[in-house]
């Protein structure tokens, strides 16, 4: 029934399997990817034909992980998988970033790319499988897409690159770098590294891209037995005519508007030219307009990339290597537990550093399980950053992409949540933008997080370079602007440390960049994330060592496992009374790590010293603060370390005779006390009048000491010879009673001993 079609490579160590023909006919293209027990879904359609008035390529690329994959269910109310999660959006954009310039200029139908988790094994990441089977889909599909690509992941370790290591084996490592390649060229790069070498990281990309061939491959073989008829394009018209006359008409004042440093008059000059086109345009068909409209934008990129190719020069007059000014201030905001204002050019921030405690960590529901996250980056872009009106709200795909960059390069150089067992939230607000807000993020939140004393290994600091590509000829840019990003080849951002890169991010607008152009770019990047070090020094050279007043104090400790009940309480009693006297919040795992948290140290130290008593074992000797919470007749109970009592007889209570113990004592009194024995079976005896109850000093005993009875055998034969006032006789009633007697004293000794009375009060 089925005219399946499989494809099988060994790769990485294991097979992958891509196969078509079975699942989603329908669709123009749909391949099932596996890897492991891994399974993903790729389907591709396109619209056959396009929208009346479209000048853009409008590619969706949606992927989605479904939950029964993992075999659970979605947590929540909702039973079921909703919008798209963080992890969601951030690989859509993954899959989506390679793709869309590999299809030609001028094709708008729009595709719509669905990607689906079928199956998880725990070990193969689905994201790189889903890369696979978006491309292999569209290879099949007709499009007039160019590729295949191919994708892979590297880790490093002890030297070596691990071709698609598990998430174990990255967190091991010290890479976590994700490729996209055709067959002749690097088209993507996404990555996290813990402080590598230039040379490293291009190694990395390297082994990637060679890796990749072999799915490359794979693709080809499974379109020479499966691919559709490819689409055919309508050839446009000759446009250099249009493109002569309007070159003629406005070149003048396109060179002049990219002549303006500043970026709000150069966008004023920009938009006059353009509406003197569009009116000499008026009496055309509107196809031709459309196309007018696309050839000034073209005109424009050329303009640009001819100065800086032919002239060296850029559009605000700096050199390729040169970065822009640079002003950084800390301690921005006064409540905030650690803030920055980074203004690179005009490009600026304000980033934020909040630190929590556990209850403020983000659970994540995801296909591996409850995990939990202690460190979150946000980023946000409202419109007034480029002096537009437009939506202003929820963030959207690339705010989260961006976001996820910066988190990525601070990530590395965290200290570890033993270390410093906050929560760490930062936001980055941009508040101006032309250029690579996403690396002024990473300086901004940088200086924040030192601001607010969390102790990073060191600084970090980010650079966006740009490309221009003509031919064999090409210049690289460094600190890029908006329009140089938007006219250019090429996003490459790097971040990192003075020993390091911590994070690579590179986009392609064309087929893809060569060994020796991203080595360039590399090296020029270097010099470029030196030199903003530098200039944030000037604001804050390392990190605070004292916190924020505002910020929460964390204090940790550590208690043996068989105490965590005896904090806790039965049904959380005692730990509820101890937050809810002391107010500070006190977290405890199944290790015995106790973390107790408040912005007052005195609540942390009150909770801290009611925990000790809890945990901490009672010694025969020691003097305690204790509080009376039972009145008995033969004395009082006193709670003398948070969890534990003991027992002050009436005759310990002071060195003079106490007929009645409240007329000494209340509840809830505040006394010393001294222990004085502690039995087998952890019963405790206290006294009060060794001590002196105003300084707590130990009182030398001057009571005398009691006069001895005499034998107890001598006692019974007394009585048994008819003792106390010649009541019994050898063998009448007192006789008797002997032997009860000494069992009546027998079970007195034992209740004493029950109580922690003392052994003298006990004996006959």
């Amino acid at each position: 029934m089925f005219n399946a079609k499989k494809v099988e490579i060994e790769w990485g160590g294991q097979t992958l399997t891509l196969e078509t023909g079975k699942v989603a006919r329908q669709a123009d293209g749909a391949v099932i990817a596996t890897l492991g027990e891994t399974v993903v879904l790729c389907a591709v359609t396109a619209a056959k034909k396009v929208k009346e008035g479209q000048d853009f390529f409008p590619l969706t690329v949606h992927y989605q992980e479904k939950f029964s994959s993992a075999g659970r269910i979605p947590g929540g109310f909702f039973k079921r998988e909703r919008g798209a999660t963080e992890k969601e959006t951030l690989v859509s954009r993954l899959i989506d970033r390679p793709i869309r310039p590999l299809f030609p200029e001028g094709f708008y139908n729009e595709i719509n790319c669905i990607c689906q988790v079928l199956s998880y094994d725990g070990e193969n990441e689905p994201d790189i499988l889903a890369m696979v089977a978006a491309s292999a889909a569209m290879t099949l599909s007709g499009v007039p897409f160019m590729g295949p690509i191919g994708a892979a992941r590297v880790g490093y370790k002890d030297g070596e690159y691990q071709l698609n290591p598990t998430d174990e084996m990255v967190a091991e490592g010290d890479l976590d770098l994700v490729v996209a390649a055709t067959h002749n060229a690097v088209m993507m790069v996404e990555s996290e590294a813990k402080e590598l070498s230039e040379d490293v990281m291009l190694g990395a990309v390297m082994f990637a891209h060679k890796a990749s061939q072999d799915v490359i491959e794979a693709i080809i073989k499974l379109a020479e037995q499966a691919a559709k008829e490819p689409w055919e394009l309508s050839v446009s018209d000759d446009k250099d005519a249009i493109k002569a006359e309007l070159k003629k008409l406005i070149g003048g004042d396109i060179e002049a508007a990219y002549k303006l440093t500043d970026k709000q008059a150069r966008q004023v000059a920009l938009a006059d030219a353009r509406a003197k086109a569009k009116e000499a345009m008026a009496d055309k068909e509107p196809q031709e307009q459309l196309v007018a409209s696309k050839l000034v934008k073209k005109l424009e990129a050329e303009i640009v990339r001819t100065a800086i190719l032919k002239e060296g020069r850029r559009i605000d007059g700096r050199k390729t290597d040169q970065v822009r000014p640079i002003e950084s201030e800390v301690h921005f905001l006064p409540r905030a537990h650690g803030s920055a204002l980074f203004t690179r050019g005009e490009t600026q921030t304000i980033a934020t550093t909040t630190l929590g405690t556990k209850d403020s960590e983000q659970m994540i529901d995801g296909l591996g399980g409850l995990s939990y996250q202690h460190f979150m980056l946000h980023y946000n872009f409202p419109p007034y950053s480029v002096g537009e009106v437009g939506r202003f709200g929820a963030p959207g795909r690339r705010e989260v992409g961006h976001g996820k960059l910066a988190w990525r390069a601070l990530h590395p150089v965290l200290p570890s949540h033993d270390e410093f067992p906050y929560t760490i939230r930062v936001t980055s607000d941009i508040t101006e933008s032309n250029g690579s807000s996403s690396m002024a993020t990473v300086c901004g939140g940088s200086l924040s997080m030192m601001d607010a004393g969390v102790p990073l290994k060191r600084p970090v600091s980010g650079i966006a370079m740009g490309l221009i590509l003509e031919g064999e000829e090409f210049a690289v840019l460094s600190d890029i602007l908006g329009d140089e990003d938007h006219l250019g080849d090429m996003d490459f951002k790097v971040a990192g440390t003075s020993e390091g890169i911590t994070s690579l991010q590179m986009d392609i607008k064309i087929a893809g960049i060569t060994e020796e152009i991203m080595k360039t770019a590399l090296k020029q990047a270097h010099a470029g994330r030196a030199h903003i070090l530098g200039e944030m020094a000037k604001a804050l050279g390392e990190t605070r060592t004292e916190l924020s007043a505002h910020a929460p104090r964390i204090e940790t400790m550590q208690i043996d496992k068989t105490k965590i009940r005896d904090v806790i309480g039965t049904g959380g009693k005692v730990i509820r009374e101890i937050v809810a006297t002391t107010g500070a919040k006190v977290d405890i795992d199944d290790e015995g790590v106790i973390k107790i948290s408040s912005s007052d140290l005195d609540q942390i130290e009150a909770a801290k010293k009611w925990i000790e008593g809890i945990v901490e074992e009672a010694e025969v000797g020691k003097i305690y603060n204790g509080k009376v919470v039972n009145l008995v007749d033969f004395g009082a109970f006193v709670n003398f370390m948070g969890g534990k009592d003991g027992l002050v007889h009436v005759s310990e209570i002071k060195n003079e005779r106490v007929e009645k113990v409240s007329d000494v004592l209340s509840e809830g009194q505040e006394v010393k006390v001294k222990v004085l024995e502690i039995d087998q079976r952890g019963k405790v005896r206290l006294s009060m009048r060794v001590v002196d109850q105003e300084t707590g000093e130990e009182l030398e005993d001057t009571r005398p000491p009691r006069e001895p009875r005499g034998d107890k055998g001598e006692r019974g034969d007394r009585r048994r010879d008819g003792g106390r006032g010649g009541r019994g006789g050898g063998g009448g009633r007192g006789g008797d009673r002997g032997p009860r007697r000494e069992k009546s004293e027998s079970r007195d000794k034992d209740d004493g001993a029950d109580i922690g009375l003392p052994s003298f009060i006990t004996e006959d």
